[in-house]
């Protein structure tokens, strides 16, 4: 195993133990429990989970691996904060099967990217940027999706009912 490929391997490691982690919080979790906020006047944990649905689906596009599975979501889970929208367009049960889904999707893609696939551009730099900017590549992106859902997961585990 060369460097690159060994380096790629620990940021999937802790990309899937990051998704795992939330998982078993997000099982743990009543749907109740998700129409809270997590703290008084911060986010419910179900616009947490459809912010994370949305983000990890964006991804899929943004490392150039196919189309977003749920785009519909993004302009109420990220582009509007929390309330914004009357009436959600998902129920917690959808959102906790989309979920696994775009996890799942991403799993099978990254699976089939080489190392220098990581390495690559993304759909967000231009040409022009990327020759100056080579480390602004897929693998930084996979990066700080995994500190984003981990920020995201602490926020979450403050529904957890003691």
């Amino acid at each position: 195993m060369t460097h690159d490929q060994l380096f790629i391997k620990m940021a999937i490691d802790s990309w899937n133990g990051q998704v795992t982690a939330t998982s078993k919080l997000l099982d743990q979790l009543s749907d109740e429990q998700l129409q809270e906020q997590v703290a008084p006047g911060k986010n419910r944990g179900i616009y947490l989970l459809g912010h994370l649905v949305s983000v990890h689906d964006k991804m899929l596009s943004l490392l150039l691996l196919g189309e977003e599975l749920y785009p519909e979501l993004y302009p109420v889970f990220v582009q509007s904060p929390d309330g914004a929208v009357a009436g959600l367009p998902v129920t917690i049960a959808q959102l906790r099967q989309q979920w696994t889904q775009v996890n799942a999707k991403l799993a099978e893609q990254f699976a089939q990217l080489s190392a220098e696939d990581w390495f690559g551009r993304h759909a967000n730099i231009s040409a022009e940027d990327w020759a100056k900017e080579p480390h602004r590549n897929r693998l930084n992106v996979l990066l700080s999706r995994t500190n984003h859902l981990s920020n995201h997961r602490g926020q979450l585990a403050l529904l957890v009912k003691k």
